[in-house]
C-alpha cells in the first residue's frame, strides 16, 4: 500500500509494450526518427492546433525549458508560493533563463487568481529598470495541493498576463489528471483559456519517463530558442525514440485519460471514506488524484508502522499527510488503507 507518490508505481503494460517496439532495427539518432517527428503531428491532433513538441524525460527539464524559451535573463517569472518550480526544482528555472527572477503569489489551496497578479505587477511597472521585467505567469495544473484551477481562473490570469506582454505557462506534470477531471478537451484547458507553453506531463501517470515541452502557435524564433536550450542543456538524448515511443502510446486511444480518470477515482474513493472518520480532516478539496488529511500523530506512526506509504507535507512532525493514487491504484488497497485508518484513528 504505497501512496507517497504516482512515480513509485510502474510504468503501464501498453507503454512498456512500444518501448520494447521501438527496440528494434537501426533508425537515426538524436530525433531525426519517424516516432520524433511524428510527435507533432500526433500533438497538433490532439490539441487542434498547430503545436511544436520537445520531449524530455524529467518534468523539470520540461518546466525550465519552457520557462527559459519565454524569458530573458533580466525577465520575472510569477507562480504561486508553492509551486513546484518555486520549491522543487532547485533553482533551474531561473538557471536556464539566465538567472532570471521568481516571484511568489499567495493563494488558498495551490492557486492565486488574476487580481493577485495584476497587483503583483503593478510595483514592476512603477519600477522600471529596478525591477525585473515581467516575463511569464505560470499555473499548475492539477496544483501542488490537489486543487484545480476552474477554465475562468486560468483565463482571468492569462488575460492580465498578456495585458502585461506576458507569456502564460502552465505545469501539466499531472494534466491528464486536471482534463479528465474538467471534463474538457485538452485544448479547453490550454491553449483557449490563453496558454502559451506547456509542460506536458506523462511519467506520474504510467510514463516510463517521458514529459514534452509543447508550443502552442510556434513561431520560426520560438523553435529555434527552445531547440538550442534543449541541446546546450543536455536533454538531445541520441536514442530519443524511446522517449518518444513513450508519448505515442500515452496518447493513442486516450490510455492517458483512462489511466488519469482512474487514479482520479481511487483517490475520490478515498477522500469520502476519510471524510466519515472522526478524527480526519481533509485539508483541500480532493479535484483530482491527491489527498491531503490531517491525521493525530499518533494515527500516522502507526500506519506508517502498518506498512503504509504516504508523505508528511512541511517538517518531518507535520500531521498534514499526502496520498497519491495512481492508475495502478486498485479499490482493495483504498478499502485496506481506509480499514486501517479507522482502526489506528479509533485507538488514537
Amino acid at each position: 500500500m504505497n501512496f507517497r507518490s504516482d512515480n513509485v508505481v510502474p510504468a503501464a503494460p501498453e507503454i512498456m509494450d512500444e518501448v520494447v517496439r521501438a527496440n528494434r532495427g537501426s533508425v537515426s539518432s538524436y530525433g531525426d526518427d519517424d516516432r520524433t517527428r511524428g510527435l507533432d503531428r500526433a500533438f497538433s491532433e490532439l490539441f487542434e492546433r498547430e503545436v511544436a513538441i520537445m520531449p524530455v524525460v524529467t518534468g523539470t527539464a520540461a518546466n525550465a525549458l519552457a520557462l527559459a524559451t519565454f524569458t530573458p535573463g533580466t525577465g520575472a517569472i510569477y507562480c504561486h508560493e508553492a509551486a513546484h518550480i518555486m520549491l522543487e526544482e532547485a533553482g533551474a528555472p531561473a538557471f536556464y533563463a539566465g538567472a532570471a527572477a521568481l516571484f511568489p503569489l499567495p493563494g488558498a489551496h495551490g492557486r492565486y487568481d488574476g487580481a493577485t497578479l495584476a497587483a503583483a505587477l503593478a510595483p514592476a511597472e512603477a519600477g522600471g529598470v529596478h525591477w525585473s521585467t515581467p516575463s511569464v505567469a505560470s499555473v499548475t495544473q492539477s496544483t501542488e495541493s490537489g486543487t484545480l484551477y476552474t477554465r475562468e481562473g486560468v483565463r482571468a490570469i492569462a488575460g492580465v498576463a498578456h495585458e502585461h506582454d506576458m507569456a502564460v505557462h502552465m505545469d501539466g506534470a499531472r494534466l491528464a489528471n486536471a482534463v479528465a477531471a474538467l471534463g474538457c478537451s485538452p485544448a479547453e484547458a490550454t491553449w483557449k483559456l490563453g496558454v502559451d507553453v506547456l509542460s506536458f506531463g506523462a511519467t506520474k501517470n504510467g510514463a516510463l519517463g517521458a514529459e514534452a515541452v509543447v508550443l502552442f502557435a510556434p513561431s520560426a524564433e520560438r523553435r529555434a530558442r527552445l531547440a538550442h536550450l534543449h541541446k546546450r542543456g543536455g536533454h538531445l538524448l541520441s536514442k530519443m525514440r524511446f522517449v518518444s515511443a513513450q508519448l505515442e502510446a500515452y496518447l493513442k486511444d486516450d490510455l492517458w485519460l483512462r489511466l488519469a480518470r482512474h487514479a482520479n477515482t481511487m483517490a475520490a474513493r478515498m477522500a469520502r471514506g476519510l471524510a466519515q472518520m472522526p478524527g480526519a480532516e481533509l485539508a483541500h478539496a480532493v479535484e483530482a488524484n491527491e489527498v491531503f488529511v490531517r491525521l493525530p500523530e499518533a494515527a500516522i506512526r502507526a500506519l506508517l508502522a502498518d506498512g503504509v506509504g504516504m508523505h508528511r507535507w512541511g517538517a518531518e512532525s507535520a500531521t498534514l499527510v499526502r496520498l497519491v493514487c495512481s492508475y495502478a491504484t486498485t479499490e482493495a488497497e483504498v478499502d485496506g488503507f481506509l480499514a486501517l485508518a479507522r482502526k489506528t484513528l479509533a485507538a488514537a
